[in-house]
């Protein structure tokens, strides 16, 4: 769910992560699942813990994507986390948690969001069994552990009131849901969305890192934080 532009002008540093894994502490592994074309990332160690975030798979053949990489990497799935739960976004936990044991951790905020998503999966005719297991809060600052790593909780707000990014500063780079995209910013116009918030996660919680900082969005291809500053038409950094 977002505006993310569908003409995408070429740039010679322009990332590619969908075939390129850089070399680094955490590797990140982007799957784009569903009719809503979300994308699900796996991120994991040398020591192969993995941490599941936003898993959006909804067919039978993209559970089976999911599974066999991480069967073939040898990955051992330790946390599942959802940035927000608007419902390509959360397709999957159910499945997950049925997989590997895993409990939901999301922001407290997102709990209505997650919630109402079954009403929404039938308003977009994609009906889906929502996950129903217990559920972890992770707040502002907090940081999400999974073996040597750590990534710090962002409290981003605007696109859904429990919207989170999860930056790695030591490896360069934010998950950050539907927040900032390629050219583009989340909807606001869906429950609980606000442009005001919006406009102020992106200002305070994502151009106030390092310009080289990797965006992985929710949808549509990676960016940088620079690179966003200087040519995102809904949002221009200082």
């Amino acid at each position: 769910m977002n505006t993310f532009a569908s003409a995408i002008p070429s740039e010679p540093d322009k990332i590619n992560a969908f075939t390129v894994q850089k070399e680094a502490m955490i590797n990140v592994k982007i799957f784009t699942f569903n009719p809503l074309s979300e994308n699900t990332y796996l991120l994991y160690t040398e020591d192969k813990n993995c941490m599941i975030i936003d898993p959006g798979c909804y067919f039978d053949h993209e559970k089976e994507e999911l599974v066999h990489f991480v069967q073939k990497n040898g990955l051992k799935p330790v946390l599942l986390v959802n940035t927000h739960c608007h419902l390509d976004h959360v397709f999957g936990n159910k499945f997950i948690h049925e997989k590997y044991g895993l409990e939901l951790h999301l922001h407290h905020l997102e709990k209505n969001v997650l919630d109402m998503a079954p009403a929404s999966g039938l308003m977009w005719n994609v009906p889906f069994d929502n996950y129903a297991g217990p559920l972890h809060w992770i707040e502002e600052g907090k940081s999400l552990l999974f073996g040597a790593e750590a990534l710090t909780v962002l409290h981003t707000p605007g696109h859904s009131p429990g919207s989170i990014c999860l930056y790695s500063e030591q490896n360069g780079f934010v998950v950050g849901g539907d927040v900032l995209f390629r050219e583009s910013v989340g909807r606001t116009d869906l429950p609980g969305g606000s442009p005001d918030q919006l406009l102020k996660s992106i200002e305070e919680k994502l151009y106030t890192l390092p310009e080289e900082t990797i965006v992985y969005p929710g949808h549509g291809i990676p960016t940088k934080i620079g690179y966003e500053k200087l040519n995102n038409p809904f949002v221009r950094g200082n």
